[in-house]
């Protein structure tokens, strides 16, 4: 907080500082209440009226009164990371987006829009990465109108925690009406210390999806549209560790591309977790990774997932940022994006 020369707390943030990471710190009681003051570090994204909204790393908007303010300032962005590869926002969800393409997409300034027949919201949403070249609401005109000559939804995926994501524009889409559908972070790690987890020895690597793989795969009735999304990607590898039965008893996938090796389609056979598999499947595919000259890992990972949230922990690996996707007003289908986390990442 901001001690003026004379001891006393100041507030030296104003309008003028919206778009800017601060620190404020509000009365949020009384003198007989146990917390006096509440601390908020975000961005802040408005300031209208006597209230601000500040943007937490998280996503959540919090709204305060100015009136409640008793200090506050402008802070640097977040300290670099200390573990696992530097990286910006914008170059994984680059890399991101290359591992997991659509089967159509066009460009809107610096916005492209995907689609994929509604095969997982990440295939039909989105990605802003700086001015569409039209104002905000021409701009969210023009995304509804190509999503709705394909007969889907709009998505618009966003970021938030790291510098460079888009704090603002979700405070504008919640602003518009657009609802927050899905939350889940995007993390990264040293791809060596993945391989050196387990011997790989009997995990069966495929450049293609075959039937068996399929058949373990969370999302049943594959169509030819999610066959060219799970092999789209620059270096593209399926992994298989073969069951007792038709089904196999683990199953991974992962995308090459440059120094970054990302992955996905982690499942386990619900009877088998806590055995190590998810752990071999991805030592397999790191090793193959590490074979094509990468050096550094990211995967997706929901924030409600706490089995795979520790075993990639365990991996060393970390949160990086968080991602949204955010839906338009006043329509009520919604697209399934399980795909996006492995849910065997538990095991």
């Amino acid at each position: 907080m901001e001690i003026s020369a004379a001891g006393r707390l100041e507030v030296r943030i104003t309008a003028a500082d919206v778009g800017k990471r601060v620190s404020v710190r509000r009365l949020a009681g009384t003198e007989d209440t146990a917390e006096k003051f509440t601390d908020t570090v975000g961005v802040l994204t408005s300031w209208d009226s006597g209230v601000l909204t500040i943007t937490r790393k998280g996503g959540e908007s919090v709204r305060i009164s100015e009136s409640s303010l008793v200090a506050g300032k402008v802070v640097p962005a977040a300290p670099a990371r200390r573990r696992g590869p530097a990286a910006t926002y914008r170059e994984l969800a680059q890399v991101a987006a290359r591992g997991w393409l659509p089967v159509e997409s066009e460009r809107l300034g610096e916005w492209e829009l995907r689609a994929a027949a509604g095969f997982t919201r990440r295939a039909n949403s989105v990605l802003p990465l700086g001015d569409p070249g039209l104002p905000l609401d021409a701009a969210l005109t023009a995304v509804r109108r190509w999503y709705g000559d394909r007969g889907l939804p709009a998505y618009v995926q966003t970021a938030t925690g790291a510098e460079g994501t888009q704090e603002l524009l979700c405070a504008e889409l919640e602003r518009r009406g657009w609802t927050r559908e899905v939350t889940a972070e995007l993390w990264v790690g040293a791809l060596a210390p993945v391989a050196d987890r387990a011997d790989p020895a009997g995990v069966v690597l495929s450049r293609t999806a075959d039937d068996a793989w399929l058949a373990r795969y969370q999302r049943k009735g594959v169509s030819e549209v999610a066959l060219k999304v799970l092999g789209s990607g620059p270096s593209v590898w399926f992994a298989t560790v073969p069951g007792e039965g038709a089904e196999p008893a683990a199953i991974g996938r992962c995308v090459v591309d440059g120094r970054w090796a990302g992955f996905g389609a982690v499942e386990v056979d619900p009877a088998l977790r806590r055995r190590g598999l998810a752990s071999l499947v991805m030592a397999a595919l790191a090793s193959r990774a590490l074979e094509e000259g990468a050096s550094a890992a990211w995967l997706q990972v929901e924030t409600d997932n706490a089995g795979a949230r520790a075993l990639y922990t365990g991996m060393g690996f970390a949160a990086h940022h968080a991602y949204h996707h955010y839906r338009e007003p006043a329509l009520t289908d919604a697209i399934d994006d399980t795909d996006d986390t492995g849910r065997g990442g538990s095991s």
